[in-house]
């Protein structure tokens, strides 16, 4: 467990110099005109992506494109309902993006729930679990309504707002926490969050805490377990 004492600083934006801040200023320009989507289509919004993304509507011409792998995205595209259990493989994917890293909250599912508000096995509010930079309200937001959302993600990116990856790292315990709530105390993925915001110099007291704790004594725990004979006479 990282020691909060030798936890890096974040510079403030303001005490950057002024060639750091005219470098920043042209990554997010350049960033902001290539991005690739994620597309994990969990729910109806998938319906509204050929045409957002086809002839008609185009949005490559905005520089935006499908990409296959969470390795290689920017943004991840949460298009409806969200079930327990995807929300796992959601998660896993999210933490697999580099940063800087997008999300997008397609129809009202991703808001409150929507017609599945009711329902035990759906999760009401993404928020509560990644952080999530814009929501296309809509049950489900026409073509038109997601690319003005792209449009306006670019904005937010050029003008350097953009930054809600950032809080995943900064407050990870509580991210983390309510993943827990959901799926149990063993829950983990194989990515090592804390490493990662130490990497990004976003690691602050609020990045590890009882719930990080449980992590990593369920990890200690995994790693020292035995290997059951029927697993090894099965692997003869």
């Amino acid at each position: 467990q990282p020691n909060t004492d030798i936890a890096c600083r974040t510079i403030d934006k303001e005490e950057r110099s002024l060639l750091r801040k005219v470098i920043d200023r042209i990554a997010d320009r350049c960033r902001s005109r290539s991005l690739f989507i994620l597309h994990y289509c969990t729910g109806c919004g998938a319906i509204e992506l050929p045409p957002t993304i086809t002839s008609r509507f185009d949005s490559e011409r905005l520089g935006i494109q499908p990409m296959v792998t969470p390795r290689q995205a920017d943004i991840l595209l949460i298009t409806g309902y969200l079930s327990v259990k995807t929300l796992k493989r959601v998660i896993l994917s999210y933490e697999q993006m580099q940063g800087p890293k997008y999300v997008i909250g397609m129809g009202s599912c991703t808001i409150n729930g929507g017609i599945y508000w009711h329902s035990y096995a759906t999760i009401k509010r993404l928020q509560e679990y990644i952080p999530v930079d814009m929501y296309i309200a809509g049950c489900m937001p026409r073509p038109e309504a997601i690319q003005q959302g792209f449009l306006q993600l670019m904005d937010n990116i050029d003008k350097g707002h953009a930054n809600a990856w950032e809080d995943y790292y900064c407050n990870y315990d509580t991210y983390l926490g309510n993943q827990q709530a959901l799926f149990g105390t063993n829950w983990h993925t194989p990515t090592d969050v804390i490493a990662e915001a130490q990497h990004y110099k976003l690691f602050t007291e609020n990045s590890i805490g009882e719930h990080t704790a449980l992590l990593a004594q369920f990890a200690s725990e995994y790693v020292t377990q035995p290997i059951p004979s029927q697993v090894l006479q099965g692997n003869r």
